[in-house]
C-alpha cells in the first residue's frame, strides 16, 4: 500500500470513528443502553483517538524529520498513537469509575514506556540501528 493510500484511508477511518463518537455521545442514552452504550462509546473514542495521533505523529515527523519514509516510521507512529490514545481512554474510564489517582497514572506511564522500549529495543536489535540514528546516516 503506498503512503498517499494509507494516510487517505487513516483520515477517512479517523473521520467516521468521530463520528460515531458524536453519534454515540449526542444519540445514545447511557442509563439505556449500559454496558453497550458505555462500549461503543469507549470504542469509538479509542478509535478516533487513534486515528488521529498517529495521523499527527506521521505529520510531526514528516515536517521536522524532512527524510524519506520507511514502514517502520509509519508502524512507529502508529504504535505511540495508540498507546496514547490507550493512556488518554483508560483515564477517562478510571475516572468515570473514581478509580483515578495520580499512582495509577504514574504506574500506567511506566508502564507504556516500558513496552516502547521493548519495542525500540526489538527493532534496534532486528535491524542494527534504531530509526533515528538511520536517518541520521
Amino acid at each position: 500500500m503506498s503512503l498517499k493510500k494509507y494516510l487517505f484511508l487513516m483520515v477517512l477511518a479517523t473521520v467516521l470513528c468521530w463520528a460515531a463518537w458524536l453519534f454515540v455521545l449526542f444519540f445514545i442514552n447511557p442509563k439505556g443502553a449500559g454496558i453497550v452504550g458505555l462500549t461503543f462509546f469507549y470504542l469509538s473514542l479509542f478509535l478516533g483517538l487513534l486515528g488521529m495521533f498517529s495521523v499527527l505523529g506521521f505529520a510531526v515527523r514528516y515536517l521536522f524529520k524532512r527524510t524519506e519514509f520507511t514502514y517502520r516510521q509509519v508502524k512507529a507512529a502508529f504504535r505511540q498513537g495508540a498507546m496514547f490514545s490507550l493512556l488518554l481512554t483508560s483515564s477517562l474510564f478510571l475516572q468515570s469509575q473514581r478509580l483515578l489517582v495520580w499512582w495509577n497514572m504514574i504506574l500506567f506511564v511506566a508502564l507504556l514506556a516500558v513496552v516502547e522500549y521493548f519495542f525500540l529495543s526489538e527493532e534496534e536489535r532486528k535491524y542494527g540501528v534504531g530509526i533515528e540514528k538511520q536517518e541520521e546516516q
